[in-house]
C-alpha cells in the first residue's frame, strides 16, 4: 500500500503521464507489440507486489480528453481495497466533529465533583450516629482523650467496630498536619477540621454512585439506555443527597455492599444448561476464567465481611445470595464457597479484632455485643418502637420518594419471573436475586422492634437498578419523540425533578439547621472572647461554657465546637445498662426527667439551683474556686434550647441576668415536640444582649425599608388606580345630579298640570267599555279628591329608600290646610 501511494509522487506521475501521452498520440499499437504502455503496466504491476492484473480494456482514445482518459485508466490500475478503505477528507473531517463517547474515569470524576458540593450543601441534623458514632470517636482517636469529644454508652460498652472511626481519625490527622503546615488561623483551620470528614466521605459516596452504574452495566450490557437511567435515579434522589454524602456508617455500608455485588460471582447461579455451555471451551479458557472468578469472590467476601463488621445486620443480604448459589450449585461449588467464606471472613475478623484491642485496649468482639444488648437485653427498644409495617408505609416511600412506583414495578416483575425463564439468563437471574435480596432484609428487620429507614438503606442501588426497565419505558417515548400525545409524559417528568429538587434542597439546607448554625455561632463567640494563641491550645483551659437545654444529641458535638476550650454540657439518655425487668420498668433518663418537671429538675441539677445564678459571664469575672459535686451541672455563659421550652424559662429566670443574644431559624414542622421552633440561645453577657438587640433593630428597620421600597414601587400603579377611582366616582355624582334635575322639573310639571286640571294620565286619555260601563278619569269635584290624589303620589314616592330631596317641591300647603272634611276626602276616588 505503501508503494501505491508513492506513486502519486511529482516525479514519477509526471513522467507516467508524458509516456502516456505521448502513446496516445501515435497509432495504437498491436497487441503483441510491446509498446511503452505495456512496459508502463508490467512496471506497475511488479511494484503493486501480489496484486496481478489483466491488462484493463482502454478506453477509446479519441472520445475522452487525453488527462481525463489518464485518470480513469490510473483509477482503473488501482487495487480495489485501496479505493475502498482511502478516507477522503470530508469523512474525516465529519469523524472528527462527532462526539467522543464517555469514559468511566470521566463519569467518576464527574460524581465526584457532584458529591463534593452535595457535602458541602449539607447544612442540616438528621441523626445523631452521624456524629457521636464516628467523628466523636475519630476526635478522640486523632487527638487525644483530653480534647472534649463525647463518647457514648456504645463505645464504653465496647458494641461498635473502631473500623470506622479510624478512617475519620486517619482524615483529621491529614487535616491538623495541612493546617499546621499553611499556619491557618483558629477560624479556617476549624472549618477544614469540619470540612475534611465530609469532603472523605463524598468520595466514598461517588464511588457508591460510580459502581452503582457500572453494575447496571453488567446486568443491563455496555450499550444500554438503562445504565443511563440507572444513573439518572442514583443522581435525582433525594434521599441520596440528602443522606450520602453525611458520616453514618451505613453510607459506608452502602457503597460498600454495591462494590461487593459487582464483584459477586453471579455465574454460579445459572441453570445446568448455560453451565455446560460455558464449560464448553477451552481447557486453557476456562482455567483463566475460574482464576478471575475466584478472584474476584475472594474480593467479594473480603468487602462482604467488613460491611458485616460495620453493620451486622448486613449479613442478611449475603445469606440470601450464598443461600441461593448453594441450593442451585454443586458440591464442589458449595465446597469453594464455605471455604473462601472461612478464610476471607477470618482475615477480616482478625484484622477488625485486632484495631478493636488497639482502640479499646481489651480484647472484644463488638459485633457480638451489639447482637447481645441490642437483641437479648432488647435495648433498642429504649430509644423508640416501630409498627411491623414501618419499612413498607415509611421506610421504602422515604428512599425511593418519587420513584416508588417504578421500583415496585421492576421489584414485581423481577420477583414473580418464572423460575425456568429466570435462570436460562444471567442478566435475567441477577435481578431476580437482587428482588429477593430487596424483599428479604426489610422482611428480617421488620421482626426487630426498633427501625430506621437507614437501616435498609443498602439495598437502595439495587432498588434503583431494578427500576430502570419501568422509568424507561414510562419516559423514554416522551423524550426521544416529539410527538404531542406525549406531552403528558413530559409534564410528570418534569414535575418529578422539580419535586426532587425541592425535597433534597430543603431538608439539606432548611430542615433542621439551627442544630447546626447555633455551633458556628459558638465558635464565633469562642474566637471574640479568646486569645489567637489560647484558641490554638490543645489544653482545655478556661474559656466559654455552655449548656444544651435539649432532648439528647440534639446537636454536633466536639467535631463541629472544634475548640476544646468550649465547656459544654447537655442532657444525657442513656438507656439502661445492665439492670434487671424492674429496675427498667422505671427508669427515666436525664432529658426525660428535665421535661416531665422542668423547675424541679434545674432546683435539684444546677448548681446553686435557682437561686444562686451568675451575673456576669465566665470571662469577665474572676475564676471561681467553688468545686462542682458530682451529678451536678454549673449555670454556664449560654443557654441553648428549643423555642417550645422558651416560655418555661422566661418564668423561671426571670430575676437572673440572662438575656436573648441569639436565635436562629430550625425547622418548621417536628415530629418531636420537644424539638419544635427555633433554636434560641441566653447568655449572661449584657453586651451581646445589646448587640443582639441592635441586630434585630436593624433586621426590623430593613424589612421596613423593603417594605417603602415596596410601596414606592406601587406608587404610579396606586395613582393610576386612585384617579380612575376619582373619574369614576365623578362621573356617578354627575350621573345622579342630572337624573335629580330631571325628576324634580318632571315633579313640578305634573304638580302644575294637577293644579290647572289639565293633566290626564295617558292610560286614562282613551276610554275602555267593558261590560258595557265606560270609563273615565273622574273630575276633580272637590278639592278633598285632588288632596288625597296628591298624599297618595307623594306617600308611594317618599316610601322608597331612594327617594331624593325632590319630594321636597311639593308645596307644603297642602299639608297646612284644615281637617275639616278629612273622613270624606280619604274615601276611594272610584267611589
Amino acid at each position: 500500500m505503501a508503494s501505491r501511494s508513492g506513486r502519486s509522487s511529482s516525479g514519477r506521475s509526471s513522467s507516467k503521464l508524458l509516456s502516456y501521452l505521448s502513446s496516445n498520440t501515435s497509432s495504437a499499437p498491436p497487441p503483441s507489440s510491446s509498446s511503452k504502455p505495456r512496459r508502463f503496466k508490467a512496471s506497475s504491476s511488479s511494484s503493486s507486489g501480489s496484486v496481478k492484473e489483466s491488462s484493463p480494456r482502454e478506453p477509446p482514445r479519441s472520445s475522452l480528453p487525453p488527462l481525463r482518459e489518464y485518470r480513469e485508466y490510473r483509477e482503473s490500475r488501482r487495487p480495489k481495497e485501496t479505493r475502498e478503505t482511502r478516507p477522503f477528507r470530508d469523512t474525516r473531517e465529519k469523524e472528527s466533529r462527532e462526539p467522543r463517547e464517555i469514559t468511566p474515569s470521566t463519569i467518576f470524576l464527574s460524581l465526584i465533583a457532584f458529591r463534593l458540593i452535595n457535602a458541602l450543601v449539607v447544612r442540616t441534623f438528621f441523626q445523631p450516629d452521624e456524629f457521636f458514632q464516628s467523628l466523636e470517636p475519630a476526635w478522640q482517636l486523632a487527638f487525644g482523650k483530653d480534647q472534649g469529644a463525647w463518647m457514648t454508652w456504645e463505645w464504653r460498652n465496647h458494641l461498635r467496630s473502631s473500623l470506622h472511626p479510624l478512617l475519620f481519625a486517619a482524615v483529621y490527622r491529614v487535616a491538623a498536619l495541612l493546617a499546621f503546615v499553611l499556619r491557618l488561623p483558629p477560624a479556617l483551620r476549624a472549618n477544614l477540621l469540619i470540612a475534611a470528614p465530609k469532603t472523605a466521605q463524598a468520595v466514598i459516596a461517588a464511588v457508591g454512585d460510580f459502581y452503582t452504574w457500572k453494575f447496571a452495566r453488567r446486568i443491563y450490557g455496555d450499550g444500554s439506555r438503562k445504565n443511563w437511567a440507572v444513573l439518572a435515579l442514583t443522581v435525582a434522589s433525594p434521599w441520596q443527597w440528602f443522606c450520602s454524602t453525611r458520616t453514618l456508617s451505613n453510607c459506608l455500608e452502602t457503597t460498600i455492599t454495591i462494590v461487593a455485588l459487582d464483584l459477586w460471582p453471579w455465574e454460579w447461579s445459572l441453570d445446568s444448561e448455560l453451565k455446560a455451555a460455558r464449560k464448553s471451551r477451552s481447557s486453557r479458557t476456562q482455567e483463566r476464567l475460574d482464576k478471575e472468578l475466584l478472584n474476584r469472590l475472594r474480593q467479594c467476601l473480603c468487602l462482604a465481611a467488613l460491611a458485616c463488621i460495620l453493620r451486622p445486620t448486613n449479613i442478611l443480604i449475603w445469606v440470601t445470595l450464598a443461600g441461593i448459589v448453594l441450593y442451585r450449585n454443586s458440591w464442589e461449588t458449595q465446597k469453594i464457597l464455605a471455604r473462601e467464606v472461612a478464610i476471607c471472613g477470618s482475615a477480616i475478623l482478625s484484622v477488625s479484632t485486632l484495631v478493636d484491642w488497639l482502640f479499646y485496649g481489651v480484647w472484644t468482639f463488638p459485633p457480638l455485643k451489639f447482637l447481645y444488648f441490642n437483641i437479648a437485653q432488647s435495648l433498642a427498644v429504649f430509644y423508640g418502637k416501630n409498627d411491623f409495617h414501618y419499612y413498607v408505609s415509611q421506610g421504602l416511600p422515604l428512599l425511593l420518594t418519587t420513584a416508588l412506583p417504578f421500583s415496585l414495578l421492576g421489584l414485581y416483575r423481577s420477583a414473580n419471573r418464572p423460575p425456568s425463564s429466570a435462570s436460562k439468563h444471567w442478566r435475567t437471574n441477577i435481578q431476580t436475586q437482587l428482588a429477593y435480596v430487596c424483599l428479604a432484609m426489610p422482611l428480617v428487620l421488620s421482626l426487630i422492634s426498633h427501625k430506621e429507614v437507614r437501616f435498609i438503606y443498602p439495598i437502595l442501588p439495587s432498588l434503583h437498578i431494578l427500576s430502570a426497565t419501568p422509568l424507561l419505558e414510562t419516559f423514554y417515548p416522551a423524550v426521544s419523540r416529539s410527538s404531542m400525545i406525549y406531552t403528558p409524559r413530559r409534564l410528570t417528568l418534569i414535575f418529578i425533578l422539580i419535586v426532587n429538587v425541592f425535597i433534597a434542597l430543603y431538608t439539606t439546607i432548611y430542615h433542621a439547621s439551627g442544630t447546626i448554625n447555633v455551633l458556628s455561632y459558638l465558635r464565633d463567640q469562642h474566637n471574640r472572647h479568646t486569645t489567637p494563641n489560647h484558641a490554638q491550645s490543645p489544653s482545655s483551659g478556661p474559656g466559654i461554657s455552655t449548656g444544651f437545654l435539649m432532648p439528647c444529641h440534639s446537636t454536633p458535638w466536639r467535631s463541629h465546637m472544634v475548640y476544646p476550650s468550649i465547656n459544654a454540657w447537655a442532657l444525657s439518655c442513656e438507656p439502661p445498662v445492665n439492670l434487671n425487668a424492674s429496675e427498667k420498668a422505671t427508669y427515666v433518663d436525664e432529658a426525660d426527667q428535665f421535661y416531665e418537671n422542668p423547675t424541679t429538675f434545674l432546683r435539684q441539677n444546677m448548681l446553686g439551683g435557682l437561686w444562686h445564678i451568675p451575673r456576669k459571664p465566665s470571662y469577665l469575672s474572676k475564676p471561681s474556686n467553688r468545686r462542682n459535686p458530682k451529678g451536678y451541672h454549673e449555670w454556664p455563659d449560654y443557654l441553648v434550647f428549643f423555642a417550645q421550652l422558651e416560655p418555661t424559662l422566661q418564668r423561671l429566670l426571670k430575676s437572673s441576668a440572662y438575656g436573648e443574644c441569639y436565635r436562629t431559624f430550625n425547622t418548621a414542622w417536628h415530629d418531636d415536640w420537644r424539638r419544635k421552633g427555633d433554636v434560641v440561645v441566653w447568655c449572661l453577657d449584657p453586651g451581646e444582649q445589646q448587640s443582639w438587640k441592635t441586630v434585630l433593630k436593624e433586621r426590623e428597620e430593613r424589612a421596613q425599608r423593603k417594605l417603602l421600597d415596596f410601596d414606592i414601587d406601587l406608587g404610579p400603579i396606586t395613582q393610576t388606580l386612585k384617579s380612575h377611582a376619582s373619574t369614576a366616582t365623578q362621573t356617578l355624582k354627575t350621573s345622579a345630579n342630572e337624573a335629580d334635575i330631571r325628576a324634580r322639573k318632571a315633579i313640578t310639571d305634573i304638580r302644575r298640570e294637577i293644579e290647572s286640571g289639565k293633566w290626564t294620565p295617558a292610560f286614562l286619555q282613551q276610554s275602555k267599555t267593558q261590560s258595557g260601563v265606560k270609563l273615565s278619569w273622574p273630575s276633580w269635584g272637590k278639592a278633598s279628591q285632588k288632596k288625597t290624589f296628591l298624599e297618595r303620589v307623594q306617600g308611594s314616592l317618599s316610601a322608597k329608600p331612594s327617594s331624593s330631596s325632590w319630594l321636597s317641591v311639593w308645596d307644603t300647603k297642602h299639608k297646612n290646610k284644615s281637617k275639616k272634611g278629612s273622613k270624606k276626602g280619604k274615601r276611594e276616588l272610584w267611589s
